[in-house]
């Protein structure tokens, strides 16, 4: 008789973020009467630029006529986007990341989740606690993990680097020596940053004990301030130690479109064996490519156009961070983030749980966040609220929120 993967049976529950659909379904179906305001799951709500839907016309348009019909894309990605990719996102901020050096995609959820398969079972992971799910999860399922303790929620066989406001959000180097390292800044879920100061300090690290840093800046397009790197490879000695994922999803709004990206320099090896070569066989075995249409709607995001519109896109979502953070503060609420990333971090009344101030604002305000347990044991206290919504819906969460 067949036999599962028995790793998978030992993840505790369902996706955070299944769960959470589940409990607003249910909500909404006994109370059809509510309007629920999510301002929780990161998803955008804004149409896609200009200059991405004219990319996107065009391109369907070459599809109905032979001569400029494409069918599977290169392993890598299309040429044009991974050139505009090395030359907007790297060289222009003094990185040497090279075009054939980056693997398009169809999005950094998909790749985070997957380049742990091409390393050894016996590889010890570290993760920020909190951390977002899928890193933990993806190594459970691989069986990396150990054992799982429900009521420590941690797993025996992951180094866990606690993010708390003592520390600023931003984790210590482990006494643990780890085999991959599992950073991501801007920070998600609690919106922190690292400067390049204190990154170089990874790198460094990473480089000493031979371990690889997974460097996830899926948020970079946020970043304010001037001291708050945007890549990995802006550090030295990063090529020999970094891969970095990169999304289209929440700075071009790419979230259903779907188109990502997977730094990883030839520099990085395990003895003589490159970690690029087997990520290449490992995509050219398992992925056909993201399609054409959406690699051209990807090359737009670098026009002129592209970059002066999702700037202001950036903005509008950014203006509603600041307009969260700036009003749970006057209403009495701890709260952190929000000035790099598009997500704010608050800390619960006093004695209710994450999910217990889950359950209060679904029933009480009618508005959605994400609880901090669900990310982690140093997320407990602690909730997730993003910048996502509509600037209209996000005034109205917070004046729900204002009345509990």
């Amino acid at each position: 008789m067949f036999k599962v993967n028995d790793n998978y049976l030992k993840l505790p529950g369902s996706y955070l973020f299944s769960t959470i659909g589940r409990k607003v379904r249910e909500y909404q179906e006994a109370n059809p009467e509510k309007k629920v305001i999510s301002l929780g799951i990161g998803d955008v709500t804004q149409p896609l630029a200009p200059a991405i839907i004219e990319a996107l016309h065009s391109a369907v348009d070459e599809m109905a006529h032979a001569e400029t019909f494409h069918g599977y894309a290169p392993d890598l990605g299309y040429e044009f986007l991974r050139s505009a990719i090395a030359k907007h996102d790297y060289a222009d901020r003094g990185c040497m990341i090279a075009a054939d050096e980056i693997f398009v995609s169809d999005g950094a959820k998909c790749d985070s989740g997957n380049i742990q398969e091409i390393f050894s079972v016996d590889n010890k992971i570290a993760v920020c606690d909190p951390v977002y799910p899928v890193y933990v999860d993806t190594n459970v399922m691989a069986g990396r993990t150990g054992t799982y303790d429900p009521k420590t929620e941690v797993w025996s066989d992951v180094i866990y680097m606690p993010c708390t406001a003592e520390n600023n959000f931003a984790p210590e180097l482990p006494k643990e020596t780890p085999d991959l390292i599992y950073l991501c800044f801007p920070n998600n879920p609690t919106g922190s940053t690292i400067t390049k100061d204190q990154l170089q300090v990874w790198v460094d690290y990473a480089n000493k004990v031979g371990a690889v840093i997974i460097y996830d800046a899926a948020y970079e397009a946020y970043i304010s301030e001037s001291n708050v790197p945007h890549s990995i490879y802006e550090c030295e000695g990063a090529r020999t130690c970094a891969i970095e994922l990169k999304s289209f999803s929440k700075n071009a709004g790419f979230t259903g479109t779907r188109l990502g990206y997977t730094v990883i320099p030839k520099d990085l090896k395990s003895g003589d064996v490159m970690l690029h070569s087997l990520w290449a066989r490992r995509h050219g075995t398992k992925y056909n490519g993201a399609p054409y249409i959406v690699q051209k709607a990807g090359e737009a995001v670098y026009s002129e156009e592209g970059k002066k519109q999702l700037a202001e896109q950036v903005g509008y979502y950014m203006r509603n961070a600041k307009t969260i953070k700036d009003s749970l503060a006057s209403m009495g609420y701890t709260v952190s983030g929000g000035v790099n990333a598009p997500y704010i971090w608050l800390k619960t009344p006093a004695g209710m749980t994450s999910w217990q101030f889950f359950d209060l604002l679904l029933e009480k305000a009618n508005v959605v966040g994400t609880p901090g347990s669900g990310f982690g044991p140093s997320g407990e206290g602690y909730f997730r609220l993003t910048a996502f919504g509509t600037y209209e819906n996000t005034l109205a969460a917070l004046e729900r929120i204002r009345g509990l």
